[in-house]
């Protein structure tokens, strides 16, 4: 280990808790202390030889060297406080004091001692303070003032001394302010030189963090004008940093957004710390030119450090009020929090189609079960109640036709079960469209007379063989017919039309029923799931009935589209292949892939009876 080192490792020692973390604070320190303690110590060490050679000392000499122990006092004090412009002042005081002490007593102004004045303000410019280099200029320039005074009223003794000694003592005086002197230039330049060196760290290790981390470090004014911008910023948004200054990061803001970018740039200069997020326009590596789209940021941003950014060294306010900003690209999570809304939103779709079915199962199960077990308990007591031959063949009827009922519901709900776990296998054979959608026709006109309600049919001779499922077309003509009926009052018309366009067949069913409220044809073909709050009550049904026919024509690979305006009717339009090709994809794939369905549109009134009139009825018009 070298002297150097020895003498560095005692001078860190001594230093105050607060210099030790810091290297430029620490290197102050030590270039205040050491020299002073060093040039203390050799003073001491000196007192003896200089008694061996010019014996017992003079009233001067006594107090030059009691005057030696205030910069072991100096050094002791920035020790314990750690004021380094404190110690400074009292060094430049007991520096001028000393000064002033000799060159009372050997001449005043013309002293050899009074050109040591000229040191007391280059000693406070290592200070790196204005105040201390200015206070120290005042007192060097009060002293040598004093002096002049004193010399000239006569308050100062004499000299004694020869021109040939007062020579000697003169050049002794210039050298050794000319050495000091010396030495604080070079404890300034080592100062200067450390002060570089750790800033030229400190600067590469900023360089370093601003290059290597993902998050981007921005500086703005108020306005929002960028200042500096990481170079981090290239990767996040795929643009030069050039290009982001002033005011190119306000401009690839998304326009919604501004105001509230702007907002917390504005508050975090007026000292609050503020967190936004925001969309940026992004130009995606290796897409074409004007292709952009936006990413989700998250800015944290807050005043800039007020002894960095707002104040020069000696405190005096230089800038306008700066903010520093964080970024994080935050697309991740805000894609995760939609999704996370939409499977809350799912979530809540599924407990209230679970409300809707238990609240439809709870109707349309008790209503059936109730006629069996009530007219199957009056048959039971037949001999009690009296019952006739044509009573108890009448409530046979009524428990045949609940069973019925039950078993149409319950065959309803495995149909959707199997459709939505995809299980639902399609049986595709060649059939005669226009015979299947003549017979179920035939099926529902009792019905559709029953009720008032005109069937009109239009299916062309000429329809080809088409190749599919004909179980599940017959279903799907049944069920759409069937709700067309259920939901036109008395008098109105059902018209059903059949016509070949390309490769597909087209069958439309129309009403003049109800309708369907704008807000309800949006989630129309749910499961169990039935419009309007005014009918929902006065006609029955699971609701299951266009859910399976949405199902079924997805199975086809086929197209649903339902057009219809509240009290005006409703037109429903199927398009299936006339060769159905079985896909290689799984069932549930299928099932998975339903975005050609549904097309829903309201329509007035009078074209839905032009696409009604349009056709030529081939079954007749019931009473």
């Amino acid at each position: 280990m070298t002297v150097l080192s020895i003498i560095r490792d005692c001078l860190d020692a001594l230093l105050h808790p607060s210099a030790r973390y810091d290297a430029l604070t620490r290197a102050r320190h030590r270039a205040f202390m050491a020299p002073r303690l060093l040039g203390s110590l050799a003073a001491f060490a000196a007192f003896p030889v200089y008694l061996a050679t010019r014996g017992a000392p003079g009233a001067i000499e006594v107090a030059a060297f009691a005057w030696l122990i205030a910069p072991i006092l100096l050094s002791w004090f920035l020790s314990r406080t750690g004021r380094y412009e404190g110690a400074h002042v009292l060094s430049s005081l007991a520096l001028a004091g000393l000064i002033m002490a000799v060159a009372g007593t050997t001449g005043g102004i013309e002293s050899f001692a009074a050109i040591w004045l000229v040191v007391v303000p280059l000693e406070a410019a290592l200070s790196a303070s204005r105040r201390v280099a200015a206070f120290a200029s005042l007192l060097a320039l009060s002293c040598a003032g004093v002096l002049i005074l004193a010399g000239q009223l006569g308050w100062l003794p004499a000299g004694d001394a020869s021109a040939a000694e007062r020579g000697v003592l003169m050049a002794f005086g210039v050298a050794s302010a000319t050495l000091y002197a010396a030495g604080l230039a070079f404890g300034a330049e080592s100062l200067a030189r450390t002060s570089v060196a750790l800033l030229l760290r400190e600067e590469e290790r900023y360089r370093l963090l601003a290059r290597n981390m993902s998050d981007v470090i921005s500086r703005h004014r108020r306005n929002g004008a960028v200042q500096f911008i990481s170079p981090a910023v290239e990767a996040m948004l795929g643009m030069p940093v050039a290009q982001l200054l002033g005011h190119g990061l306000f401009d690839r803001v998304h326009v919604a957004d501004r105001p509230a970018y702007l907002t917390a740039l504005s508050d975090a200069a007026r000292g609050d710390v503020r967190s936004v997020e925001f969309r940026l326009r992004r130009e995606p590596a290796g897409s074409e030119r004007g292709q952009v789209d936006f990413i989700w940021v998250e800015m944290r941003c807050r005043p800039l450090d007020q002894d960095i950014g707002r104040q020069d060294i000696d405190g005096d306010a230089t800038r306008e009020a700066e903010v520093v900003g964080v970024m994080r690209d935050v697309t991740d999570r805000k894609l995760a929090e939609q999704a996370l809304d939409q499977a809350r939103s799912a979530a809540e779709a599924a407990d209230a189609a679970k409300t809707r079915f238990l609240a439809t199962m709870s109707h349309e199960l008790r209503t059936p079960l109730n006629a069996i077990i009530g007219f199957s308990e009056m048959i039971a007591q037949e001999q009690t109640l009296m019952l006739g031959a044509a009573q108890r063949k009448e409530y046979a009827q009524l428990i045949n036709d609940s069973g019925q009922h039950l078993l149409s519901v319950v065959n309803g709900i495995l149909d959707m079960s199997k459709m939505e776990s995809g299980n639902f296998e399609i049986a595709s054979e060649p059939f005669a469209p226009r015979a299947s959608l003549m017979h179920c026709c035939n099926l529902l006109a009792l019905k559709a007379r029953e009720n008032g309600i005109d069937l009109i049919t239009d299916a062309p001779q000429d329809l080809p063989v088409m190749t599919g499922d004909p179980r599940a077309f017959k279903q799907i003509v049944l069920n759409l017919v069937a709700n067309a009926i259920k939901f036109t009052e008395r008098g109105g018309q059902v018209t059903v039309s059949a016509a070949v366009s390309g490769s597909q067949l087209t069958l439309r069913i129309s009403d003049t029923g109800v309708g369907i409220a704008a807000d309800d044809l949006k989630r129309i073909g749910a499961p169990f799931f039935q419009a309007g709050k005014t009918y929902q009550r006065r006609h029955e049904g699971t609701g299951l009935g266009l859910s399976i026919v949405k199902s079924l024509v997805a199975l086809h690979l086929g197209e649903l589209t339902v057009q219809s305006r509240l009290g005006e009717g409703t037109s429903v339009t199927v398009r299936l292949p006339l060769v159905y090709t079985p896909p290689q994809a799984k069932t549930s794939d299928r099932m998975a892939a339903e975005s050609k369905i549904a097309t829903l549109t309201p329509v007035p009134r009078q074209e839905l009876q032009d696409q009604s009139h349009d056709q030529p009825a081939l079954v007749k018009k019931s009473a």
